[in-house]
């Protein structure tokens, strides 16, 4: 036991609840030691000499002496490999069954006694040794995962055989991806810890694990892009290291990839071509991401701490009276009565659903905090309701599992059986009656709070998985998943008119068709700032594109300085909300003084002014699983110097933001991309690739728009317009608008327009099926002169 985890423990919860976590930690303990498989002798093995080979649709199966390989390549491209019998399904990320397999490719012998699958868009080459090599349509290698290694358990009944699977890429490269990730988005020489984690307070760029990993590798190189994502939930590592290339008559030296898991099945999927058909190949086979409504585009603020009904007309009234927008304002675990999840306090909100349908009127939505833990105690109606339903996730011995959480002890959902999604999905009603417009899952990685060991269940817990059975080994990282299928199906049972707004703390690949996600409890200060960053480009590389930071950080009180340069950032992201602890300073705009009010105003404006372009790239992303924050290289992966260019970002096609992420900055470089670009401050033009500095005074972070961008904003009297970019001479330009139609199911149609220089006038036109026609929107073009 560490002491001073212990001393933490008891000066964080008090006296008593420190002195309860010590015992469930210790409870968790003794659970684990008669609940899991004994460690003892293991045997070592690898897949030997190849012995032969089945064709099947789409590749077959190739035998080795002491294990089999089975290869897939799918009608889209998609390549799927699993050893030792190892299939697509079941699995966790996958939406619905298996993509089917390319009917014109087959297994067929290649040269030193391997096979290959060859396909349109992919080679697939396995060795005699048990090598797969993906390889480009042209034979250039891509990704080179070598022989794997299982460690298997000798003489232990139901002990899994943990495996190491090494892989090369080019000398090139570069990783991304993981999950969130503080410290990124490119990924640095290190280990990356596969378990979902709450860091136990603030974070920064130097802590790993957090609340949402993900064994999805980004890879770009030269050779082209790719995605590897083994299909894995148990806990494992991942450790990277790039290449470098050989100077003069010197060798490359590949960069390599060694993922190691504690247990579970090895396989795994791998995507290839540009970023955007990628990501497009990643949402086909893990489910296109959910569609926020439109209000939760906008403007969001939140406390833990409210405290009152009283307190949030408050802060409402502030945004009000100052003439700041605000959509949405969030709940904390403070609004509960003691804590307990579907419950209200009333003496501090007595008529809630009034509170709900009077701040709906001025155009304001309530969101509402969820937890999975639920007070164990009788006479709690969750509590007796889930008990009686056989809800709760229980030990090999048949005993509930318990935890210390914020209401005192409780017991956990198991989210992995899907009469318990069903139950728990139907508690929700509970919190439409109180008048929510949607909810905010907490603490669901599951967290038990502990003075040592792992804050979670016992490993040993035992779960349903959907029939299959197994422990917390394997449903860990999949728990809040599972927990967001339950809320977001309900949501849609209980309200089947609207889209459900979820979003999730912790979650797993496949988590997008549910909802986004957020940064949890980032730290205040400049290195929190940078970190919020890196977490929304990563988590969109891997498919969840609607995600942001608790704008000013999560813990103590941020600077002037500090919280408008993160305001200015949170106002370009997906997901744009203020939030705090309770101990922690305010983050109402107008609590930094009077400078930073109106540059704040500014940022806020801008953001309702971009409404229409963030609707239309939420349209776009859940079509095309495209993220709304993208790399600066998306465009141009084969660009080196852009895939090393980690504090900036692309909006979309139309425009690149350049946050000021350091303290008392008023200029800052910005690396282009290839084209002309905007400065949409100045109108100054600048031509990439290339590097710019540009001024970043306090009152705005440099944002610049790409030379033909045709994007929707908000015109006079709030109706749609276009915003037109000139392109340069010779050049033509375009966009696409998708159109709000309200927060139902109702289908979008997506409007394509074009500009082009005519006679140094510039001319925008709708294209369609039938040509080209008036565009029908009131314009506004910039970047021409006295534009």
């Amino acid at each position: 036991m560490d002491g001073r985890e212990l001393v933490r423990s008891i000066k964080v919860f008090g006296s008593a609840r420190g002195l309860r976590t010590v015992r469930a930690a210790w409870r968790h303990r003794r659970t684990d030691a008669w609940g899991l498989p004994p460690e003892g002798a293991e045997r070592a093995r690898v897949p030997g000499l190849a012995t032969g080979a089945e064709a099947l649709p789409g590749g077959g199966i190739v035998r080795f002496a002491r294990s089999s390989l089975r290869i897939r390549v799918s009608a889209g491209g998609a390549v799927f490999w699993g050893w030792d019998g190892a299939e697509p399904l079941p699995s966790y990320a996958l939406a619905g069954e298996a993509p089917e397999p390319d009917p014109r490719a087959s297994l067929e012998p290649d040269t030193d006694g391997g096979w290959r699958v060859v396909s349109e868009r992919v080679t697939v080459a396995v060795s005699r040794h048990g090598a797969v090599e993906v390889r480009t349509p042209g034979g250039v290698m891509l990704r080179r995962d070598l022989p794997p290694r299982w460690w298997e358990p000798v003489g232990a009944a139901g002990a899994e055989a943990r495996w190491v699977q090494r892989s090369e890429v080019p000398a090139d490269a570069r990783f991304f991806g993981l999950g969130g990730r503080a410290a990124g988005p490119r990924l640095r020489d290190g280990s990356y810890r596969l378990w979902n984690t709450d860091p136990k307070g603030g974070f920064v760029p130097g802590d790993d694990p957090l609340y949402i990993t993900m064994p999805v590798q980004f890879v770009v190189s030269d050779a082209g892009t790719h995605l590897a994502f083994h299909d894995n939930s148990w806990d494992g590592q991942v450790t990277l290291a790039e290449g470098e290339e050989g100077a003069g008559s010197g060798h490359d030296r590949p960069g390599t990839s060694e993922v190691r898991m504690g247990g579970g099945p090895l396989r795994c999927w791998v995507v290839v071509g540009t970023p955007a058909r990628v990501l497009h190949g990643w949402a086909a086979l893990t489910g296109a991401p959910a569609l926020p409504p439109s209000w939760a585009l906008g403007p969001q603020h939140a406390r833990w701490g409210f405290g009152s009904a009283a307190e949030v007309r408050r802060v409402v009234a502030g945004y009000r009276e100052r003439g700041l927008p605000l959509s949405v304002v969030h709940l904390d675990i403070d609004h509960y009565d003691r804590h307990r999840v579907f419950t209200v306090d009333a003496e501090r909100f007595p008529d809630l659903p009034g509170l709900a349908a009077e701040l709906r009127e001025q155009g304001v939505r309530l969101v509402s905090i969820v937890d999975p833990a639920v007070k164990a105690e009788p006479g709690n109606a969750v509590y007796d309701g889930g008990r009686a339903a056989g809800a709760f996730v229980r030990d090999a011995r048949g005993g509930e599992v318990r935890g210390e959480v914020w209401p005192g002890e409780c017991a956990y959902p198991d989210f992995t059986d899907p009469a318990v999604r069903e139950w728990w999905g139907g508690l929700y009603e509970e919190r439409l009656r109180q008048g929510f417009s949607g909810v905010w899952h907490d603490m669901n990685e599951p967290v038990s709070f502990v003075p040592f060991g792992d804050p979670t269940l016992p490993r040993s817990a035992r779960h349903a998985l959907d029939g299959r059975g197994g422990d917390h080994r394997e449903a860990h990282n999949v728990y809040g998943l599972t927990m967001a299928r339950a809320g977001y199906e309900g949501l849609r049972r209980l309200r089947p008119e609207e889209r459900p707004f979820l979003f999730s703390r912790s979650g797993w690949a496949g988590m997008q068709r549910y909802g986004g996600t957020w940064s949890g409890d980032v730290s205040t200060g400049w290195p929190g700032l940078r970190a919020s960053l890196s977490l929304v480009l990563g988590l969109g590389l891997c498919g969840v594109p609607y995600s942001g930071p608790d704008v000013g950080g999560f813990d103590g009180s941020p600077s002037p300085e500090l919280y408008l340069r993160w305001i200015q950032l949170g106002a370009w992201l997906p997901f744009f909300r203020t939030h705090s602890a309770i101990d922690a300073g305010r983050r109402e705009p107008w609590e930094f003084g009077p400078e930073v009010l109106e540059h704040a105003r500014v940022a806020l404006a801008e953001r309702e002014r971009l409404r229409p372009y963030f609707e239309t790239l939420a349209r776009l992303a859940r079509m095309t699983g495209a993220p709304y924050v993208r790399p600066v290289w998306w465009g141009t992966p084969e660009d080196r110097g852009l895939r090393d260019c980690e504090d900036a970002f692309l909006l979309g096609d139309a425009l690149l933001v350049a946050p000021v992420l350091t303290r008392g900055a008023d200029r800052r470089a910005v690396r282009l991309p290839r084209g002309r670009w905007y400065d949409t401050a100045t109108g100054r033009a600048y031509e990439g690739p290339g590097q710019v500095l540009l001024d970043a005074p306090l009152s705005r972070v440099p944002v610049l728009a790409r030379a033909g961008a045709v994007l929707p904003v908000r015109g006079d009297g709030d109706g749609p317009a276009l915003e037109v970019w000139a392109p340069a001479a010779g050049r033509t330009g375009g966009g696409l608008v998708v159109r709000d139609t309200g927060d139902g199911w109702e289908p979008a149609e997506i409007e394509r327009y074009q500009s082009r220089l005519v006679d140094g006038r510039v001319v925008v036109e709708r294209v369609t099926d039938d040509g080209v026609e008036p565009v029908g929107l009131p314009v506004r073009v910039r970047g021409c002169e006295g534009a």
